[in-house]
């Protein structure tokens, strides 16, 4: 599988301008590594809107879907450095996903990365199916490899918000599309964007580029 590991993280936010700097610091200069470290984390990557929203977009891979609700990440989650609640207060429109990689096909990683969120009504093993089908990337060109990752309801809440409010995408599918380029993104989107079996599953879409990356091996 070009995704390391069974389990991904996807967190995706907007920020006031005011706050930008800070944060892409912080993010920059500790929270990735911050995460990163922890046991069973093997790597994550920064991305900005190309064309999409909200602007960032990270994902976190993880070797199995239980370390996103292991002892150590939930004791990650419950001892924030000030500097990551500092930050964390400020951001909008949060989405997080606590997600297992259900699909993934080709090798490697692009600097691109299209996204599709669906919102599965039922016949979740008949849409997966015809998902497979779907994301084999052999035939386009400019896309590297395509995954399914699903959201696990029970997990999947922004960390911003009261735990308490209805969450009505907290079982969210996402398609996440590797590209060499966002060039390469609109006609493999265009897969599930087109097709009238999905659109009424699409939730959103968007495309963007790859700030950078670090693994669990880059670490010192």
């Amino acid at each position: 599988m070009p995704i390391a590991g069974k389990g991904m993280l996807l967190t995706s936010m907007n920020i006031d301008a005011k706050d930008e700097a800070e944060f892409n610091r912080w993010y920059d200069r500790e929270h990735l590594e911050e995460r990163v470290a922890i046991d069973g984390f093997l790597e994550a990557r920064r991305y900005v809107a190309h064309d999409g929203n909200p602007k960032y977009l990270s994902l976190y891979s993880t070797e199995t879907f239980e370390v996103l609700d292991s002892p150590a990440y939930r004791t990650a989650l419950s001892n924030q450095t000030a500097w990551s609640k500092a930050n964390i207060a400020r951001f909008q429109n949060m989405i997080r996903a606590v997600a297992r990689i259900t699909i993934s096909q080709g090798t490697g990683r692009g600097a691109a990365l299209g996204i599709i969120r669906l919102r599965p009504s039922g016949g979740e093993d008949k849409l997966r199916a015809a998902l497979r089908e779907q994301l084999d990337p052999a035939q386009l060109d400019g896309i590297i490899s395509m995954h399914l990752i699903e959201s696990d309801p029970a997990l999947s809440k922004p960390i911003t918000d009261d735990p308490s409010t209805p969450n009505p995408g907290a079982g969210d599918w996402f398609v996440l599309i590797d590209a060499t380029d966002v060039g390469a993104v609109p006609s493999a989107a265009a897969r599930f964007l087109d097709n009238a079996a999905l659109k009424p599953l699409v939730i959103s879409s968007g495309v963007y580029r790859l700030m950078w990356d670090i693994a669990k091996s880059d670490l010192g």
